[in-house]
């Protein structure tokens, strides 16, 4: 008899309430709306904000501000020392370690008892859901889900409290019925040296049952690359002959889709995207031949919506979601069961249908770099240049930086490309000093830069005198307001310099514009 049978039926009453997104999404963000601020009343934070005399959306908009983490650091800080009732009511045990801000290595985002449930874990189980109805004959659940996760350790002092990767505070309050079809045994999972977790990983699924994965693309392929060394075979479905299906999220996944097709080449493996992030859980690819994800409209999480044409100014438009507009890019802004008040998460979508809500992730409101997780921010850019050039006396003018993505091997790295007023006396000791700032001053690149297994280290690549100057021109964009894209996830802009930085440009004659000598 199959498990996967017996199972199947579970889902199918939420499958019912996902359906009305179709037709009820705003009538269910208005419930979500209505219970946070019945919530929210009992706190520090509510009474500050008025929410005792908050019934509408016009009353919140107008009693709570927009937030980024530095507004609710204070408030957080509290939480993690143990106060009761700040930003959510009752004592806050979890906090998931993510990516920094300006002006702090680690951000540590509040996970509630309500957060956990109504949004984190709902959002796996309704992956779940929309997979085997998109997959009527699936059988994922013959075998075991290969999950991977990060690691956690103790909150101050507080007994009972943790910080860590949201992956391992998940892993850590699981069902235990979970643990039967899961692997790897759950103190593996939780190690801190993925150096050792890969390899146990390796060994401990190379000859199970396994049917689905779970994880985020770089973490995952480097695992995979190593089941292959270990097992002596070409390809995953030699190993695993009933790996069916793949659900990413955390990092974009197309820089990583030609390596796993590499690697599993079976014509019925299935990938899904999600988009979930320390902050919460938001959406789920529900159909496979569309690549916008569904927007989850009934869990713990009130969205807003900032159009990128008024990000920035002081008093921004905001919608909620009945006031998007197709096609128009918008900074997201969530209200959650965690305690996250009006806050801007810093990610960018754009709505591709209204019937129900479904969208793509655009980007971030900054320059940023997260092809493999590190979220690079151009503040660490700037630091880590700044102490680079501190140390060696260089002077840089201009520079771009991005990501060259993982070769055969499962390598790759960081790619600047510097054009200095000053150059450094020893190009790979400025280099070096760079990576290692980078590292102090950002967690998760320092995570995934630990032991150079998931990214090596970083290369810097000397720019001509005149390089950017010349790129502008050649786009009639030198002088004014137009900037140098500092950091991005696409490799478009920096193999266009490359290009660029074998020969100088030289005028034609008017109407053909520039070209290279």
């Amino acid at each position: 008899m199959s498990l996967t049978r017996i199972i199947r039926p579970i889902f199918t009453p939420r499958m019912r309430k996902i359906e009305r997104y179709a037709t009820e999404a705003e009538a269910l963000q208005q419930q979500v709306m209505n219970f946070l601020i019945a919530e929210g009343a009992h706190t520090e934070y509510g009474r500050n904000h008025l929410l005792k005399h908050t019934s509408s959306y016009e009353d919140f908009a107008r009693n709570i501000p927009l937030n980024t983490y530095e507004e609710l650091k204070s408030d957080i800080d509290r939480m993690r020392h143990g106060e009761s009732d700040v930003l959510w009511p009752g004592t806050v045990k979890w906090f998931a370690k993510s990516s920094g801000t300006t002006n702090d290595k680690s951000k540590f985002i509040p996970i509630t008892t309500e957060g956990l449930q109504d949004t984190h874990y709902r959002g796996g189980k309704d992956v779940v859901a929309l997979y085997l109805q998109n997959n009527p004959k699936s059988r994922m659940f013959d075998g075991k889900g290969l999950i991977l996760g990060g690691s956690h350790s103790p909150n101050y002092d507080i007994l009972g409290s943790i910080v860590g990767d949201l992956s391992a505070i998940l892993i850590e309050n699981i069902n235990p019925l979970a643990n039967l079809v899961r692997v790897p045994k759950k103190a593996t999972a939780l190690l801190s040296d993925f150096e050792v977790k890969r390899e146990r990983i390796a060994r401990e699924t190379l000859k199970q049952h396994v049917t689905n994965l779970s994880g985020v693309p770089s973490w995952m392929l480097s695992v995979l690359v190593r089941v292959l060394e270990l097992s002596g075979k070409t390809h995953i479905e030699e190993v695993w002959p009933d790996l069916e299906v793949f659900f990413h999220g955390g990092i974009a996944f197309g820089p990583y889709r030609k390596r796993f097709q590499q690697l599993i080449t079976s014509p019925e493996m299935h990938y899904v995207e999600t988009y979930n992030a320390s902050e919460g859980f938001f959406g789920i690819q529900s159909d496979p031949a569309d690549p916008a994800m569904l927007l989850m409209v009934d869990y713990g999480v009130f969205y807003e919506f900032i159009p990128m044409d008024q990000y920035g100014n002081e008093s921004p438009k905001v919608v909620p979601l009945s006031g998007v507009e197709v096609g128009r890019n918008y900074a997201m802004v969530i209200s959650t069961s965690c305690g996250l008040w009006r806050y801007i998460i810093g990610d960018t979508v754009s709505f591709t249908s209204k019937a129900p809500y479904k969208f793509v992730i655009t980007g971030r409101t900054k320059y940023f770099i997260n092809a493999f997780g590190e979220e690079l921010i151009m503040d660490n850019a700037e630091k880590g240049l700044a102490y680079a050039c501190e140390k060696t006396g260089a002077v840089v003018k201009e520079y771009t930086a991005a990501p060259v993505f993982m070769d055969e091997r499962a390598q790759c790295r960081h790619q600047w490309l510097i054009e200095f007023a000053q150059t450094p006396a020893d190009l790979t000791t400025f280099a070096r000093l760079l990576d290692l700032r980078l590292q102090e001053i950002n967690s998760d690149y320092e995570a995934k830069r630990y032991k150079d297994i998931t990214l090596q280290p970083l290369e810097v690549v000397p720019a001509r005198a005149g390089l950017f100057d010349d790129w502008l021109k050649q786009k009639g964009k030198l002088g004014g307001q137009h900037k140098v894209p500092r950091l991005s996830n696409s490799r478009k802009n920096i193999e266009e310099l490359m290009e660029l930085n074998k020969a100088p440009l030289q005028f034609t004659p008017e109407g053909e514009g520039l070209k290279a000598e």
